[in-house]
């Protein structure tokens, strides 16, 4: 009975009055912005920590060995020679860092590799895989003990095959297309496709197809006024899906420019706006659009973009605290 326990160690789970969530999205690959989120949830005590979206990285990086014992690599156009053991780790760590995949590889393959697109792809998902694989296996021995729920999720820059990797694990939850329950209060709906983009990504789907996946999970949830959306993509003139727009008449498309400046403007889901105006859920989780950092109220739904600043290897991200059906504070971060 109560009465008995007064002089018990207080429960801090017991105590709390509220559920923290945090949340980050498009580390695009990078490892050392996972590294930072392996020790957000215990730092942030949070709850659940969540990385959703466009988690893989965008690009091999062939790492060549010449016959003179140099390695050789090119990143962003300019081309970095190395010889001893510790630049080669540099070199790797840094391409690791920028969400890239190293590939070490010699003269004679490079050669093969460059005459054959088909073999490139299917190397580079294997590397993606991978790392991937890793990441799950890193994340499971940091926090399988620790009470944190942790939910991870692709994006429209992510392959369907993430999806295998993500499932593998007794302790991730892959929460795409699924409705789970964060507690008995708190539901969520999870969409990783994004309306079509000008890179034509691997789940980019038409605003009826993107209509379709939510209308299908958010008919099905229990009590909308305590569902979070996790949509990847953001709610079109939201303010947290501006960016600058693209030329796409040209192949691969560059910055639309007019008087000299670059033009930006919404370019988030029409869909998603939509069906937040009509189920109007508690909290709207979105990335997308890397530098449309934000929140936004949409109806009595808050809408957050915590951004992403990945390349950098900084780690963006929200905190966000949840209570008797509200959203009863929320913080940025950045690390």
């Amino acid at each position: 009975m109560a009465g008995h326990e007064r002089n018990a160690m207080p429960d801090k789970k017991k105590e709390k009055k509220f559920y923290k969530v945090f949340y980050t999205t498009d580390v695009h690959g990078s490892e050392r912005t996972f590294r930072k989120f392996l020790t957000a949830g215990r730092m942030y005590e949070a709850d659940a920590v969540m990385l959703c979206g466009d988690i893989t990285g965008k690009m091999m990086v062939p790492i060549v060995k010449s016959s003179d014992g140099t390695y050789t690599g090119r990143l962003f156009g300019v081309e970095e020679k190395v010889t001893t053991g510790e630049q080669l780790k540099n070199l790797e760590e840094r391409i690791c860092n920028m969400g890239f995949y190293p590939y070490h590889t010699d003269p004679n393959e490079m050669k093969e590799l460059q005459a054959e697109p088909a073999k490139v792809a299917e190397l580079f998902k294997r590397l993606m895989l991978e790392r991937l694989t890793l990441w799950v296996r890193e994340v499971e021995q940091h926090y399988r003990d620790s009470g944190i729920k942790c939910v991870i999720t692709g994006g429209n820059d992510d392959l369907p095959e993430v999806d295998s990797v993500l499932n593998s694990s007794d302790y991730v939850i892959n929460a795409e297309h699924r409705i789970i329950r964060l507690t008995d209060e708190y539901e969520m709906i999870t969409v990783g496709e994004s309306n079509m983009t000008p890179w034509k990504c691997p789940r980019d789907v038409t605003e009826e197809k993107l209509k379709e996946f939510i209308d299908n999970l958010a008919g099905k949830v229990e009590n909308m006024q305590n569902c979070i959306f996790n949509l990847h993509c953001p709610p079109i003139d939201s303010t947290l899906d501006t960016a600058k727009l693209l030329d796409t008449s040209v192949d691969p498309p560059k910055m639309l420019i007019k008087g000299g400046q670059p033009v930006s403007a919404g370019i988030g889901s029409k869909v998603v706006r939509e069906s937040i105006e009509k189920y109007q859920p508690l909290l709207g989780l979105h990335g997308h659009i890397h530098e449309s950092r934000g929140l936004a109220k949409i109806g009595r739904t808050v809408c957050i973009n915590p951004g992403s600043e990945y390349g950098e290897g900084i780690l963006r991200g929200v905190i966000v605290n949840l209570a008797k059906g509200k959203v009863l504070s929320y913080q940025f971060t950045s690390g």
